[in-house]
Parts: C-alpha cells; sequence; structure tokens
C-alpha cells in the first residue's frame, strides 16, 4: 500500500466508517476489515491519528484499528504478519512526538505502545525505555505528561509477565531506572506540594497527575521489580518514606476543596500509597517485616485516634483496615505451635507484631470499632426510612457491599478477636454487662450502642462459645427485648433476632425452639420491614441448623408459611424476593410432605411472579428453586402444576433461548424431580424431552443430570418412550461414546441397561445399534473394569430375558468378526470368566451367573467347553448373595424380593418418590429379584443331566475344580 496515494483512501474509509447511517457505516467496515492484511495500512493509520489537524472521531477509530492489528498480526508466527521492515518504521514513529492533545486518545496511544513493548522490549525495541525517559524530563508540560503516561503503561505491561525469562528481564530493567524513578517521583511530589501552598488550583492539578503517574511507575517496579525487595536500600527508602508523604497529602486536604477535581485527584493519590503498601506486603511479607511497627502505627493512629479527625476519608480508613488485617492475619507472621520450628523471619515479625498488640491497644481498638464504627449512621438510618429493602440488600451483600466501611470494620473485629480472643473477650463482656436490662426508646444513643455491642457478640459467636451462657442470655435479656413494639426500638428488634441467627448454629439449647419460632411469628408481623426481612433470615438459618426438629416446628408451620408468603408478596425489589423465596424453599424442603395443605397461595402467586421476572434471571433461578422443593413435598400431587410446571421446564432446558445461560442447571434439576415425583405420563411431559438432544450434545457438566432424566422417562414409560425418542437417543448415544470419558460411557451404558431390565423385548431392538460395540468390548477384553462390568451387564441383560435377540446379535457378530457363532460365543464366555472380579455389584454378579446359566441345558460342544467356567461363576454368585440361617443351618438367596416388604420410612427419612414406587415394582419382575440362584442352578444342572445321561453329565462335573465342587454340593442342601 503506497503511503501518498493510500493516505487519502483510508481516510475518506474512516470518515465513511464514523457515520451513523449503517448504509455507509456497513461497507466502509468491510473496506477497513479488508486492508488489515495489506502491507502499508498501519504506517497510513499511524500518519493519520498523529495528525492532530484531522477529526477527532477519526483519529479515534485509527488508534483503535492500529491497536487492534497489534493483538493480530504483530507476532512473527502470525497469520498475515507485518514485515520487520515496517515493524521498525511503526516503532520509531511511535516515540518520536510525546504531544497529542486530546486525553483519550493519548491514553490508547500509551495502551498500544506498550502492547508493542510487551512483544518487542527490550530485544527489537532498546531505546524504547531511555527515549521515555529522556522525554519525561523535558520542560513542555503535555509532552513530559504524555511521556510519563506512557512510562507508566509500558512499566504495568512488562511487570505483568509471568515467563521466568522475562522476569529477570523487568528485573534488570527495574534496577537500571529505580533511582530514576524515585527522583522523578520526588520531584513532583515536591513541586505539587509547593503549588498546594500557592492556591493555583491549575498548576495543582497538573503537578498532582504527573505525582500520580510517577507513583504509578513506581509501585509497579518496588512490587515486582526485585527478587529481595529489602536488600535494595532505595526500595527500603521509598517505602519508609511513603508515611512521612502520606501525611503530608493527608494535610492537604484541610486546603482543598471537598468538590473540586483536586480533591477527586488528591484522595486517589493517598489510596495509591496505600496499595502500594498492601500489594508489597501480598508479594513480598517478609521483606515487609522491617515496615510493620511503622504501618500498624501509622494506620492505628489515624484510623482510631482523633489524629485523623477531619482529613481521613472512607476509602482510606478501609485501605488502613486492610493493611492492619493483612498483618494480623498474615500466615507468613504466625509461628509453628512448636517455635522451634519456625523460620527466624517469621519470629521477628511475630515478636514486632505482639510488641505493638498490647492490652491498652487491642482494647482501644475493639472499643472504637465497636463505638464508633458498629453504630448506624444518619446516612444508614435515613435509608432504613426511605428505602427499607435498598437498606436489608446493603446490610447483606450489594454490590458496592465489599467495598464499603461497615463490612471492612466487622471483618476487621473478627479477625482480631480471633487472633486476641483472651484479650478482648473480657472487653466485649464488660460492653455486654454495661448493658443488661431494656433502653430507654426516648434516648437513640443508648439503643445504637447497644446494637453496635449485640453486633460484635454476634460477630464473636465461635469466640465466646465459652464465655456467655447464651441460652440464659436469651430468656432474660433478648426475648424481652423482642417483645418492645416501640418504633424507635426497631433497630434493637432487627439486631436482636440477626444475633440469634448468628448463635443458632453455635450454641442454643433445642428445648428454647419453640419460644424462637414464638417469637419469629410476631416479627414476621412487625410494622418495620426491615425487621420483617432480617426475621426471614434467622429463621433459613434455623431450619437449616443440624439440630433442626420438625415435631418442634410443625404447630408453627402455617403461620410462618402464610407470613413469609404475604412478605414475599411485599417486597418489591428482585434481590429481596430472591431472598424470601430461598427462605420459603428452606422451610419446604425441611418439612417435606407436611408443606401440602399451606402451599396452594404459593402456588397460584409463582406463574404471576414468573412472569414479571422476564428480565431477572437470577429471581427465575430461585422461583426455580422453590418449584424443585414445591415438587418435592407435594409428590404426586405435583402433577396439578403442570400447566405452569412444564413450559418453564420446556423454557430452562431450550438451548436455543438466551435465558438457558443461567437457567438451565436449576432447570434440569426440576426436571428430573417433577419426573421423579410424577405418577403417569403424559404428551406434554413427553413432548418436553425434544430438549435433550441439544443438550447431550453441549456435554457440559449437566450431563450427569441428563442422563438421570433419561432414565427417569424409561422408568416412568419406556414403551412410549422408546417408540418416541429412542432412534434419535440411540443416535446421540453412539456419537457421545466416540468422545466422552469413561465415566460418561458408563452412565451412557447404565441408560441402555435400565432400558433392557425395564423393557427386555422393545429395549433391544431401540438401542441395536449400540449393542455391537458393547460384545465387541467384551470379546477384545476392555481395559477399563467399570465399562467393562457395564459391558457384562447390558449383555447378561439381553442374554437372560431376550435371548432370541441374543442369537440374532450373535449371529450379526460372526459375521463382522468373520468367525463360527460356536467360536464367538465361546470367546466371549471365556473373556467373561476371565474378568468376572471386575463386577463388584452384587446384583450385577448374580446376573452374569443367570444368564451363563441360562444357555444351559446345551449339547453344544462349545458351551459344554466352557462348563466349568460357568459353574465357577455360579458359585462364586452364591458366595455373593446366599445367607445362613444360624438355626435351621439352611441357605437363602438374599436379594430375594416379595410383594410383602413394605420398608419403613423412619421420621428422618424422606418418603419415597414416586420414582422409587416404579423401581419397586420394577424389581419385583427383575430376575434377580425373582429367582433364586440356588434354585436355579439346581434345575440347570438336573436338565443338562438329562441331555447327557449320568455317565456324560459326570464326566462334565469332573472338568470342575473339586473343591468348587465341594462348595456347590454344600449350598446345594436340600434339593
Amino acid at each position: 500500500m503506497d503511503l501518498n496515494s493510500a493516505s487519502t483512501v483510508v481516510l475518506q474509509v474512516l470518515t465513511q466508517a464514523t457515520s451513523q447511517d449503517t448504509a455507509v457505516l456497513k461497507p466502509a467496515e468491510e473496506q477497513l476489515k479488508q486492508w488489515e492484511t495489506q502491507p502499508g495500512f498501519y504506517s497510513v493509520l499511524l500518519n493519520i491519528f498523529t495528525n492532530h489537524t484531522l477529526d477527532i472521531n477519526v483519529r479515534w477509530l485509527a488508534v483503535l484499528y492500529f491497536k487492534h492489528g497489534i493483538d493480530r498480526y504483530w507476532r512473527r508466527g502470525a497469520p498475515h504478519a507485518l514485515s520487520e521492515e515496517e515493524k521498525s518504521t511503526l516503532r520509531a514513529g511511535l516515540i518520536t512526538n510525546f504531544n497529542e492533545p486530546i486525553s483519550q486518545i493519548a491514553t490508547q496511544i500509551a495502551v498500544l505502545i506498550a502492547k508493542v513493548a510487551r512483544l518487542d522490549c527490550p530485544r527489537q525495541w532498546p531505546e524504547l525505555i531511555p527515549t521515555l525517559i529522556e522525554s519525561v524530563k523535558v520542560q513542555d508540560d503535555l509532552r513530559q505528561h504524555r511521556a510519563l503516561l506512557t512510562f507508566y503503561h509500558v512499566t504495568k505491561t512488562l511487570a505483568s509477565k509471568r515467563l521466568a525469562a522475562d522476569r529477570k528481564l523487568f528485573y534488570d530493567l527495574a534496577s537500571g531506572i529505580y533511582s530514576f524513578a524515585c527522583s522523578l517521583w520526588n520531584h513532583h511530589t515536591d513541586t505539587f506540594l509547593q503549588q498546594v501552598s500557592c492556591g493555583n488550583e491549575a498548576a495543582v492539578l497538573s503537578s498532582l497527575e504527573r505525582t500520580l503517574l510517577s507513583l504509578k511507575v513506581l509501585r509497579k517496579l518496588t512490587v515486582n521489580g526485585f527478587v529481595d525487595p529489602h536488600k535494595n536500600m532505595e526500595v527500603m527508602g521509598f517505602l519508609h518514606g511513603i508515611f512521612e508523604r502520606l501525611k503530608q497529602f493527608l494535610e492537604c486536604s484541610r486546603s482543598i476543596g471537598a468538590d473540586s477535581v483536586c480533591r477527586d485527584r488528591l484522595e486517589k493519590t493517598i489510596l495509591l500509597f496505600t496499595k502500594v503498601l498492601l500489594d508489597f506486603l501480598d508479594q513480598h511479607p517478609f521483606s515487609f517485616t522491617p515496615l510493620i511497627q511503622r504501618s500498624l502505627e501509622f494506620s492505628v493512629s489515624y484510623v482510631f485516634t482523633e489524629v485523623g479527625d477531619g482529613v481521613t476519608f472512607e476509602r482510606f480508613i478501609v485501605q488502613c483496615m486492610n493493611l492492619i488485617k493483612m498483618i494480623v492475619k498474615n500466615y507468613a507472621y504466625k509461628p509453628s505451635k512448636n517455635f522451634e520450628d519456625s523460620s527466624p523471619e517469621t519470629l521477628e515479625a511475630h515478636k514486632i507484631k505482639m510488641a505493638f498488640f498490647t492490652y491498652p491497644t487491642l482494647t482501644e481498638i475493639c472499643r472504637r470499632l465497636v463505638s464508633h464504627y458498629f453504630l448506624l449512621t444518619e446516612e444508614e438510618l435515613t435509608m432504613w426510612e426511605e428505602d427499607p429493602e435498598g437498606f436489608t440488600v446493603e446490610e447483606t451483600g450489594g454490590d458496592s457491599w465489599k467495598y464499603s466501611l461497615r463490612p471492612c470494620t466487622e471483618v476487621l473485629f473478627i479477625d482480631i478477636f480471633h487472633e486476641y480472643n483472651q484479650t478482648l473477650t473480657p472487653v466485649l463482656l464488660e460492653m455486654m454487662q454495661t448493658l443488661q436490662g431494656p433502653t430507654d426508646v426516648e434516648d437513640m444513643n443508648a439503643v445504637l450502642i447497644k446494637d453496635a455491642v449485640y453486633n460484635a457478640v454476634g460477630l464473636a459467636a465461635f469466640e465466646l462459645f465459652d464465655s456467655v451462657d447464651f441460652d440464659q442470655w436469651f430468656k432474660n435479656q433478648l426475648l424481652p427485648e423482642l417483645q418492645v413494639t416501640h418504633n424507635r426500638y426497631k433497630p434493637l428488634r432487627r439486631r436482636v433476632i440477626w444475633l440469634i441467627g448468628q448463635w443458632i448454629s453455635v450454641k442454643f439449647k433445642s428445648d428454647l425452639r419453640p419460644m424462637l419460632y414464638e417469637a419469629i411469628c410476631n416479627l414476621l408481623q412487625d410494622q418495620d420491614l426491615v425487621v420483617r426481612i432480617e426475621t426471614a433470615t434467622t429463621l433459613k438459618l434455623t431450619v437449616d441448623d443440624f439440630e433442626f426438629r420438625t415435631d418442634q416446628f410443625l404447630p408453627y408451620l402455617e403461620t410462618m408459611f402464610t407470613l413469609l408468603f404475604q412478605l414475599l408478596q411485599h417486597v418489591t425489589e428482585c434481590d429481596t424476593k430472591m431472598h424470601v423465596l430461598h427462605v420459603l424453599s428452606c422451610v419446604i424442603e425441611r418439612v417435606n410432605m407436611q408443606i401440602r395443605p399451606y402451599v396452594g397461595c404459593l402456588v397460584q402467586y409463582l406463574p404471576l411472579l414468573w412472569k414479571q421476572s422476564e428480565e431477572h434471571n437470577m429471581l427465575r433461578c430461585a422461583i426455580l428453586t422453590a418449584l424443585i422443593h414445591l415438587v418435592q413435598g407435594l409428590g404426586a400431587d405435583s402433577k396439578n402444576l403442570y400447566p405452569f410446571l412444564l413450559p418453564v421446564i420446556q423454557l430452562s432446558t431450550d438451548v436455543s433461548q438466551p435465558p438457558h445461560v443461567y437457567l438451565l442447571e436449576d432447570g434440569l434439576e426440576l426436571w428430573l424431580v417433577t419426573l421423579e415425583n410424577s405418577p403417569c405420563i403424559t404428551p406434554e411431559l413427553l413432548r418436553i424431552f425434544q430438549n435433550m438432544s441439544p443438550l447431550l450434545e453441549l456435554s457440559s457438566e449437566n450431563l450427569r443430570t441428563c442422563f438421570k432424566i433419561i432414565n427417569g422417562y424409561i422408568f416412568l414409560s419406556s414403551t412410549e418412550f422408546l417408540q418416541t425418542y429412542a432412534v434419535g437417543l440411540c443416535q446421540s448415544f453412539c456419537e457421545l461414546l466416540q468422545e466422552i470419558t469413561t465415566e460418561g460411557q458408563v452412565q451412557v451404558l447404565k441408560v441402555v441397561e435400565n432400558a433392557l431390565k425395564v423393557n427386555p423385548v422393545l429395549g433391544p431392538q431401540m438401542f441395536q445399534p449400540i449393542l455391537p460395540c458393547v460384545f465387541r468390548g467384551i470379546i477384545e477384553g476392555e481395559r477399563y473394569p467399570v465399562v467393562m462390568s457395564t459391558y457384562l451387564g447390558v449383555m447378561g441383560r439381553v442374554i437372560l430375558q431376550n435371548a432370541s435377540f441374543f442369537s440374532s446379535l450373535l449371529n450379526e457378530m460372526a459375521h463382522k468378526f468373520n468367525q463360527e457363532m460356536d467360536q464367538l460365543l465361546g470367546n466371549m464366555i471365556e473373556m467373561w470368566v476371565d474378568r468376572m472380579d471386575n463386577i463388584t455389584q452384587p446384583e450385577r454378579r448374580k446376573l452374569s451367573a443367570l444368564a451363563l446359566l441360562s444357555l444351559l441345558p446345551s449339547d453344544n460342544s462349545v458351551i459344554q467347553d466352557k462348563f466349568c467356567g460357568i459353574i465357577n461363576i455360579s458359585v462364586e454368585g452364591l458366595h455373593d448373595v446366599m445367607t445362613e440361617d444360624p438355626e435351621t443351618r439352611t441357605y437363602k438367596d438374599c436379594m430375594l424380593m416379595s410383594h410383602h416388604e413394605e420398608p419403613k420410612v423412619t421420621d428422618d427419612e424422606e418418603p419415597p418418590t414416586e420414582q422409587d414406587k416404579r423401581k419397586k415394582m420394577l424389581a419385583l419382575k427383575d430376575p434377580v429379584h425373582t429367582v433364586s440362584l440356588q434354585q436355579f442352578i439346581y434345575e440347570k444342572l438336573k436338565a443338562q443331566q438329562e441331555v447327557l445321561g449320568e455317565q456324560g453329565f459326570q464326566s462334565l462335573m469332573e472338568t470342575v475344580d473339586t473343591e468348587i465342587v465341594t462348595q456347590l454340593q454344600e449350598f446345594l442342601q436340600g434339593f
């Protein structure tokens, strides 16, 4: 591409590509796409975006296309890679002038220079860093800033490389430029501090911008540029100097307006100082040891004393608390139980920590956290009044929650209390003691103080296990507080029910549960919405608890379920509805069938909620979870939900519908429990299976659930299901068997095995294309035992339950192997006997014995030749299934089942599903459970004797090991 002639054309097409008219835009984009691989195209783009007289949008687009080209065509081995000559020209052009006037374009140019540096610096681009260093020294403000911006992006990119060779190059770079970077930062910082005292806001902002950029460079060099940074005096000098600089910058905040642009930049710089410390501590904990004392002194003084008054701000306090927390929790600073096993570095760090965290310091931190930072703020109380649902979402972990002050203070309290619980437990107990008895509702400060202390007691529940008699406290103090209905007391009603939720799994006597349930019923009717939502949360924790007892809960079930449903209707926010739905789901799950009388209202409401939540997929996931537990609770009665339930399953499991990304996992689980609890097949339920084929093609982590669903259809209505879907299913299975894991193959074969078990006539016909693969696997001795075991299970079903089909299959395989049928049969029996130990399930071992015995009586010489192996397997089977009656000394087949056997369901067990009942009925027809192996062997041997005569049979028996014959005779006594 000739630069002179092409520039005009490319400029024209770029201009068209910025058009809002798609008729102009689309052809231009297509043309640019074609030019991407043309030599010279990126040189033209460079000329365009460095020409400051052209339209900004055109230049912006040129930069983006250039950046895209670096990603795709800069590497040497890439298809249509740029030539070395053009790359050399482009590299030189990129760093000729750092004078871009538009800041957004300047940032993009800095980023694309960094992308090239990642691939070429320093080997192909040794002049980059020296050029940048010279450029940041110039006096021109614009050039200096743009060079510094580029310097930062290049450093950031090079620091992110992780290969050992790249790390070595960055270490060398950091060593070479660290002194310069430090002096540059100090220069800009001093300039900024001088400008602040002069009061020129524009000059302050300009110098502060340079201070921030140079500090960003230093952060990357300090954290990523040295193997042992504590051995470098300049690095440690910079880090030690941070604390003094932080004090200077915090003092500057007094003279810079709160709403100015400078204030925003100043706070970002202050936060960046703390990030340098946090990153360095994270990457180099032992190099940080000399900084532990100073970091703790600085953070504690600004966060927990009056030193920080008027200069700190929320995000700075959060960072300081994170610094304290990281030092307290740092694993590198914790000695082993046996001190002698700890490294000297660990012991030194631990010693510094212990010297700092004295009793007065810890006590002051604990008291300040509780009495200052735990207090509900005016802003929070206003939000409680004006947006109660928003308040509960924030309190329980909304999007901004993890970055806000409250959760940070709570986590710091938990970590410090855990680390120094022996010191702090008496402090917290004393705070509790001073708050005994009721609190004056007119004294809002006293209410908030008690709320804060109760918060601390809840957070420290595990640590206080041995120190607090919670049962007595609950009865004498907390329960009466829940009964104070005054509106100004609502913070304490909410906090107390939350507190009980924190202790419920720690220490709460089972006998007190009914009193708690009574209180929950009352609080779910509280006039305040926040209290009701918090109560629902504690109810969930209560029913989820290990010591939950259904019998205690049932007297309150109707009231609670009704009130929870009313709460679900009342709340309007998606997050809150999800939360209440999860609580309802937990209740339904725990009480199971006992829920049936009370779910009518919820069943009627869920279709409306599903329709309203069309744009809220996470709420729909919560609805799916609720439906799963509803179906399990309703059992066969869930059929009445089908008009709503089946379309929901249809949508959730249809991979052609966008919502399936969110709904598929829960939708499949709902589909499965619907099948398990369905009393009979319906046309609509059968029709949903059309969604299965694309799901099997996905081969995702949901494949196991898909196989369970297929089995569910087979158990529910094998004939209709197989006649409708077996052909397509068999095709999917054949494809799956070629590509999925061993475990996946077993799952496929189990489906086939179940189909043969449920429908011995139709099953083999429908899955006929898979059976040759099974036969071949047996003959060739499949190497994976679990797969071989399943192969033998499938073939055992065919031989035992559909002998004519087995005969035709044997004939087909004889043609494929070009062998006689008898020879092939002999090979199969021989392999079966040889690999019998691969089968571990007793049912399948008995099936193998029954299947091979069913080949008798026979005058076939091959079968007679394998007679010894068949008898060996049969005796092994007898050992597996026969139990001896100690009184009569007779043997009985323990796998035999009768219609009279009804398993007893205990209170702790879930009642059998409809599918469980179907499996029981199937077992009552299954030869494995209806045919006595002992009697079957006797009858087959007797029949074989009749075929061969006494002498011939005796000769046949002599081929069996005498020990095996003795065991056989012992089992057959009485016949």
